[in-house]
């Protein structure tokens, strides 16, 4: 190829944003004429480089836009430690059909159970096959939405939040709020219902939502709501981080003894 031809091709590469064809045409030409290609082979080669660095690229945004916790994947969760359902449950997640079907997952169990990994696990695996996953505190979210509405921009929030197919709340009920607080964490969720994936974990069964809503009434509507079409699950396991403290104890061994003078 002369160099005339390599600066026009490459100029135009870069005009219709093809970096990897740009990259790889050379080398993957090289190939094809020592491989005897066709020329719908070559191109073929030189296109799904592409697609397969766009989709690369497009896994790496929307990981960052997500903010989940990455060290919280499914290869570090400790399936072995769960209970056998809730394992079933989870790898029936990954494969996302409960999002096309606007269907919530609500993981309850003490702390240190391992609720948030376990769904943050499953968010990782979404947003690895393409979906937009969005995961936050319940806390912080809802003092976004509470510094909306006071701002009078809540439609706006609500409808950005919308554009998330599945929003992960952690922490529900970890931190007492005000009523008001709680009335616009319903209106999200009553805006979602049926419309977009929710994730909860939560340390407190549904029993004790009243304490959280402030109202018996909203608690209700708020069970109602994610509960309608929902996966729920059970982490009745004793606290991961215990667990770990009490191995690295261990491995210490026993504390010297003080010795008399």
């Amino acid at each position: 190829m002369t160099k005339d031809v390599s600066l026009v091709l490459a100029a135009c590469l870069q005009e219709l944003h093809l970096p990897a064809v740009k990259k790889q045409y050379e080398a993957v030409a090289r190939q094809a004429s020592a491989e005897t290609w066709s020329y719908p082979d070559y191109l073929r080669e030189l296109v799904e480089g592409e697609c397969q660095q766009r989709r690369q690229h497009r896994i790496e945004r929307l990981l960052r836009e997500s903010k989940l916790p990455l060290a919280k994947s499914w290869s570090t969760l400790d399936l072995k430690r769960l209970p056998p359902k809730v394992v079933q449950q989870l790898r029936a997640l990954v494969s996302g059909d409960f999002v096309d079907r606007h269907e919530n997952v609500l993981a309850f169990g003490p702390p240190g159970s391992g609720k948030t990994h376990a769904l943050a696990a499953v968010a990782q695996e979404l947003v690895r096959a393409g979906r937009r996953v969005l995961f936050t505190t319940c806390s912080l979210l809802v003092q976004d939405l509470l510094a909306a509405k006071r701002d009078l921009t809540l439609k706006v929030l609500l409808k950005r939040l919308a554009r998330w197919e599945v929003l992960v709340l952690d922490d529900l009920g970890y931190v007492q709020q005000s009523r008001e607080e709680m009335e616009v964490l319903f209106t999200l969720l009553a805006e979602r219902y049926e419309r977009g994936s929710v994730l909860v974990t939560s340390n407190l069964p549904f029993s004790k939502w009243e304490q959280v809503f402030k109202d018996p009434m909203t608690a209700a509507a708020v069970i109602d709501r994610l509960v309608h079409h929902s996966v729920i699950m059970e982490l009745n396991v004793s606290s991961y981080r215990a667990e770990a403290a009490k191995r690295s104890r261990s491995s210490a061994g026993p504390a010297p003894q003080p010795t008399g003078e």
